[in-house]
């Protein structure tokens, strides 16, 4: 009998309970999430997203719900603006590295114009999770040598931006402010 890696495990359960956005389904992969970050670096696939770090790899994709879980190698100082993810939510967590994430709040003033109001920023380390729910609006910079993440999202977050869901922000006289819509790649 094989036993299941902690990748396997952590899409083997996801799957037995997956549904409708709740508190409760952002609390279990999120849980699971910290879990597969804390994995053994003697399991393969771990010990290969350190051998050969990637810029962006899928580790799994479900055919029939359409989550996605991700690894992907941020390098020190690389920062990533603000932006949602359209309908989707996201999980991230700290393999190895420091992250620091921004929050932000979205304001409409008087005249309509749209800028950010920065909440708060985390600092991230090795097994450290954020999870950021639909219309969340958030940045990231990498504050390490480099950081090994793990991002879980509930949908294909390259669908969200090519159809138009997601928001990205540009700094304009310092302030955030309404960016064009693009495809993200990151």
């Amino acid at each position: 009998m094989t036993t299941k890696n902690s990748l396997e495990t952590f899409i083997t359960d996801v799957k037995s309970f997956w549904g409708p956005l709740t508190t409760e389904m952002v609390t279990r992969c999120r849980t699971l999430l910290e879990g597969l970050a804390q994995a053994p670096i003697a399991e393969e696939w771990l010990a290969e997203l350190h051998r050969d770090p990637p810029e962006d790899k899928q580790l799994y994709r479900d055919p029939e719900h359409d989550f996605l879980l991700n690894a992907y190698v941020e390098q020190q100082d690389r920062y990533r603006a603000p932006h949602d993810h359209g309908a989707g939510w996201v999980v991230y967590a700290v393999q190895h590295g420091e992250m620091e994430m921004g929050t932000y709040a979205r304001m409409t003033e008087a005249n309509g114009h749209v800028r950010l109001v920065q909440r708060d920023v985390q600092r991230m380390r090795a097994g450290d999770c954020m999870v950021y729910l639909p219309g969340d609006i958030h940045d990231t910079r990498c504050i390490s040598t480099n950081a090994l993440l793990l991002r879980f999202t509930s949908c294909d977050l390259k669908r969200e931006s090519k159809e138009g869901r997601m928001t990205r922000y540009v700094q304009q006289h310092g302030v955030w402010t309404l960016g064009r819509v693009r495809a993200m790649t990151e």
